[in-house]
C-alpha cells in the first residue's frame, strides 16, 4: 500500500490469524525478500481451511465442498497437493448457517475444520 503494510487479497492457507482484506506490515530480510509482520488492521473475514476427506481430497471432493458453501455466501479456494480448501468466509454471509454446514460436514465426515482466522461475529454466530 506504499507505507510499508500489505492488504492481503487471497484466502491464507497455512497463515493463521489473518483473513482477505486484512492490512498487514511487512519487512524485507536479508535477502531483500518481503516477510509478513503485524496485523494492522483486521478483516471482518474469516479464514476456514478444511481437509477433504471423500476420495482423498479429489478435484471432485473439493469442488463439491467449494459449491456448497458457495450457496451461502462463501467464497475459496481448494488445493490438490493437500487435499484442502481455504474458506474466505465474509461478515455478511450468514455465519450460523456457515457454521451448521461446517458442523454437519465433520459428522458426515466429509471434512476436518480448522479455524484459521475468526472474528468476534463468529463466535457470536457459534453462542446462538
Amino acid at each position: 500500500m506504499g507505507d510499508g503494510t500489505v492488504r492481503l487479497d487471497n484466502t491464507p492457507w497455512f497463515a493463521s490469524g489473518v483473513a482477505c482484506g486484512g492490512i498487514l506490515t511487512t519487512h524485507s530480510d536479508k535477502d531483500g525478500v518481503h516477510r509478513v509482520g503485524q496485523v494492522v488492521s483486521p478483516s471482518q473475514n474469516c479464514t476456514i481451511q478444511l481437509i477433504v476427506l471423500p476420495d482423498e481430497g479429489s478435484d471432485a471432493a473439493r469442488q463439491s465442498a467449494l459449491k456448497a458453501f458457495a450457496e451461502l455466501g462463501v467464497g475459496g479456494e481448494g488445493i490438490e497437493q493437500f487435499g484442502m480448501v481455504a474458506l474466505d468466509v465474509p461478515s455478511a454471509a450468514g455465519l450460523a448457517k456457515v457454521q451448521r454446514l461446517l458442523d454437519y460436514g465433520v459428522a458426515q465426515e466429509w471434512w476436518d475444520v480448522e479455524e484459521g482466522c475468526i472474528t468476534d461475529a463468529w463466535r457470536a454466530a457459534r453462542i446462538r
